[in-house]
């Protein structure tokens, strides 16, 4: 099954192991899999990574910019919005594709304006025609991308540091515990705040323009998956890379369809494109809760014969 997944968040080095599983092992891995609280990473999960981070980047922009409610206020706002969503998902006793996608939206919305905040001002150049101010409060820290970068950097290997310190796996799909759960998703909401100022610095401040920074960070994609048959590299590693350039991809993709024509996008709006991309993701989540449903009943059944082998 492993073979399967794409930049898993497995060691590589279980691969190896797999025909030497004993009966007691297999019964282990699949009452874990009856009880995860995260999905498999597979191609699909990819693929609503990168939806539900685009929708990020375009909600994001619709609260601060297009509804004028400002970095400070939006950020304020979306933040509590990911916590309850957090709540909701770590309450759940099992995987739940709609409690797990919904955070991982609120995260990218959070993230997209808490970059902004981090990383921009009240300038002209992020107010529409005829504002003398965006939303109420601070209007950013001014911090600039390398500044802002540099301090997101530095708060994720924090939390890595404590994840690794814990002594907690950072094996994807065997984290089940409140404390795995509470490190993964800090790390989720910070790297989605990092790959949102990497994704704007490439679609404003690179000279690579929204198509260019796309293509850029796909190129690097591509390579972090022939890395996955080098056996030195770990696909934990790959992973947590792979999540961070999602993100940019996302943040990219969305300026393309509301940014105007004359900066090199779309011109299809926050709103239209937020609306859009949200029946998309919806889509998707409908069809991971169908799959999982399906694939849930057998998992218990097997229980059952291998209990019996271990006995």
């Amino acid at each position: 099954m492993e073979k399967s997944q794409v930049l898993t968040g497995l060691d590589v080095s279980s691969k190896s192991d797999t025909s030497n599983t004993s009966n007691t092992s297999k019964m282990s891995s699949t009452s874990k899999s009856v009880m995860k609280k995260l999905p498999e990473v597979t191609l699909a999960f990819w693929i609503m990574k990168i939806a539900a981070t685009t929708l990020g980047e375009t909600a994001g922009d619709l609260f601060a910019q297009t509804l004028k409610l400002g970095y400070f206020l939006t950020t304020v706002a979306l933040f509590l919005i990911f916590v309850v969503t957090l709540v909701v998902q770590l309450r759940s006793r099992r995987y739940n594709p709609f409690f797990y996608w919904t955070v991982i939206l609120s995260t990218s919305m959070a993230g997209t304006t808490m970059s902004d905040f981090m990383n921009r001002d009240a300038s002209a150049k992020y107010l529409a025609g005829g504002a003398t101010k965006l939303g109420w409060g601070p209007q950013g820290l001014g911090l600039g991308y390398p500044v802002g970068a540099a301090i997101l950097i530095s708060i994720l290997l924090a939390i890595f540091l404590a994840w690794k310190l814990s002594g907690m796996t950072f094996q994807i799909r065997d984290i089940v515990t409140f404390r795995g759960e509470a490190l993964f998703w800090s790390a989720i909401l910070v790297s989605n705040t990092l790959g949102t100022s990497m994704g704007d610095f490439l679609s404003d401040s690179s000279g690579l323009g929204y198509a260019g920074g796309a293509l850029l960070v796909i190129g690097v994609l591509a390579v972090l998956v022939a890395l996955m048959k080098v056996r030195a590299v770990p696909n934990v590693l790959l992973f947590w890379i792979a999540f961070v350039l999602t993100r940019p991809l996302g943040a990219t993709a969305g300026d393309f369809l509301t940014k105007p024509v004359a900066k090199g996008g779309l011109d299809l709006g926050t709103v239209g494109s937020s609306a859009v991309l949200l029946a998309v993701l919806f889509g998707l989540m409908a069809y991971a809760h169908v799959r999982e449903r399906r694939t849930a009943v057998p998992a218990k059944v097997e229980l059952e014969p291998v209990t019996r082998q271990a006995g």
